[in-house]
């Protein structure tokens, strides 16, 4: 739990005794490859900060195919955060990508560490603003960019998903087949 203590001091100042405080609140759990912590049509019980390992959050779409929509590795957070907002049934699935230690908020848990320790509502509104910034430059990508010039800024401004994810939800998240993006990883960018 040190890497998520560090975490929260990456944004506010946040004391040791604070965190050893705040660190009954979550439940640190293992994940095998290819486990699933969250389902569709489930609720959305928590908020996951990955210790270590690589997760994936996907849907199913209609033609059957799952369908990434994002990736986190250490230090990152993830969750269907508009269903764990509304406590509503979620749209996706969160699964190990590789085998990894998860830490986890339930939200009435969060919510109570969030009222005796106000100053992390700061931390939340930076991850979330963070996120959203972060959605907006996706869809501007997604947008107006093509296939190729996708796949390779993915692999430039994030190596270390390049390093560690399977090509094919690399492919799936960008939208592209396992095929095209074999083809245009075999070609040197212009």
């Amino acid at each position: 739990m040190l890497n998520l203590f560090q975490h929260i001091n990456q944004f506010i100042s946040f004391s040791e005794e604070e965190f050893a405080q705040i660190r009954p609140y979550f439940e640190v759990i293992k994940l095998n490859k290819k486990e699933t912590i969250a389902r569709q049509n489930a609720a959305a019980k928590a908020n996951y900060f990955v210790l270590e390992g690589c997760l994936h959050m996907y849907f199913i779409n209609t033609k059957g195919v799952n369908q990434t929509v994002q990736f986190a590795l250490e230090n990152w957070w993830l969750n269907d955060a508009l269903a764990f907002y509304k406590q509503a049934s979620s749209e996706f699935y969160i699964q190990a990508i590789e085998s990894s230690s998860i830490a986890l908020i339930s939200y009435a848990q969060q919510e109570e560490v969030l009222s005796k320790f106000p100053q992390l509502e700061r931390y939340f509104r930076i991850m979330y603003q963070i996120a959203y910034g972060s959605a907006l430059k996706r869809v501007q990508i997604e947008m107006q960019s093509s296939k190729e010039y996708k796949y390779f800024h993915f692999i430039e401004k994030f190596p270390a998903f390049a390093n560690r994810v399977p090509q094919y939800l690399i492919a799936s998240f960008l939208g592209l087949t396992p095929e095209y993006v074999s083809e245009i990883r075999s070609k040197k960018r212009t």
